[in-house]
């Protein structure tokens, strides 16, 4: 059955319960922490080795789509009624809107070290404690607009931008493409300083903590966060119905790209699976 993920500021008291009671369970069960380790292994940057899957690279947008559903599903088996909701953050852009109050992620940290303090997920409730990451730090951190170097929320224009590129991606198909909706998207620009984050990027900016880096699972807001950039995705396919997934074929032996970023009908670790088939979602789930 399709079942459908709904935009954070529509859940009722009810919704909210169910899901943060899930995310505490997957957490209690010990689950929680191989995701956040899940993605701490994939985050590959243009200037290391190997293959690019989660960043950086054309499969960013797939293997998120796959992460969020292994996420999802992990909630699912804990209670089948959640979903994961979706912020949208050309909406709700303020720092005690949604989803940043204390019946749903709880608020922002505290002046003196960013801990947070309000909500379910706070250190001090004793049900969130930092287990896997890349400090030694054990509770949860935000810094939200980072208040000492101010920093603002995507806007619908910025999104609009990308969403009116009908490409996919382009070569090089890494971080420094300036052309292509999956890094439009994902949001690597040239410069240095807040101007170079857009998008997805300037979203784990500004809401700092936790969420910078590639530990930045251990912020409960890092699915919703992602839930909205599917959301985007799927617009994009439904707005460009003839583009897909590119590179359609694997960059050839002897050019920079080759064994570093994932092809269309190629395998997407760590799942045996395809940017092919996370392409249409519309068997599993639908957008509210």
């Amino acid at each position: 059955m399709v079942y459908t993920r709904k935009d954070a500021a529509t859940l009722t008291a009810a919704e909210k319960r169910r899901f943060v009671r899930a995310m505490l369970e997957v957490k209690r069960r010990g689950e929680y922490d191989g995701f956040v380790q899940m993605h701490i292994d994939h985050y590959v940057a243009d200037g290391e080795t190997g293959l690019r899957t989660a960043h950086m690279a054309p499969s960013f947008l797939p293997w998120h789509r796959r992460f969020l559903l292994e996420l999802e599903q992990a909630l699912r088996r804990v209670d089948s009624s959640v979903t994961v909701p979706y912020w949208d953050w050309t909406r709700d852009r303020g720092t005690t809107s949604t989803p940043w109050t204390a019946d749903l992620l709880g608020g922002n940290g505290r002046r003196s070290d960013h801990q947070v303090t309000t909500g379910p997920f706070a250190y001090a409730a004793g049900n969130w404690t930092i287990r896997a990451g890349v400090t030694d730090g054990e509770y949860l951190t935000r810094d939200l607009g980072r208040a000492r170097a101010p920093i603002s929320l995507p806007t619908r224009n910025d999104v609009d931008q990308a969403l009116s590129d009908p490409v996919y991606d382009v070569s090089p198909w890494d971080s420094t493409t300036t052309k292509g909706f999956r890094n439009r998207l994902e949001g690597w620009g040239p410069g240095s300083g807040s101007a170079s984050w857009r998008n997805h990027n300037r979203v784990h900016r500004w809401v700092g903590g936790a969420m910078l880096g590639g530990a930045s699972v251990n912020d409960p807001v890092f699915w919703l966060h992602h839930a909205f950039v599917d959301l985007l995705w799927s617009r994009w396919q439904d707005r460009h119905r003839e583009h897909r997934y590119l590179p359609a074929k694997p960059p050839g032996p002897g050019t920079p790209q080759h064994g570093r970023v994932v092809a269309r009908n190629e395998i997407l670790p760590p799942w045996d699976v395809t940017p092919d088939s996370l392409e249409d979602h519309r068997g599993v789930y639908r957008y509210a």
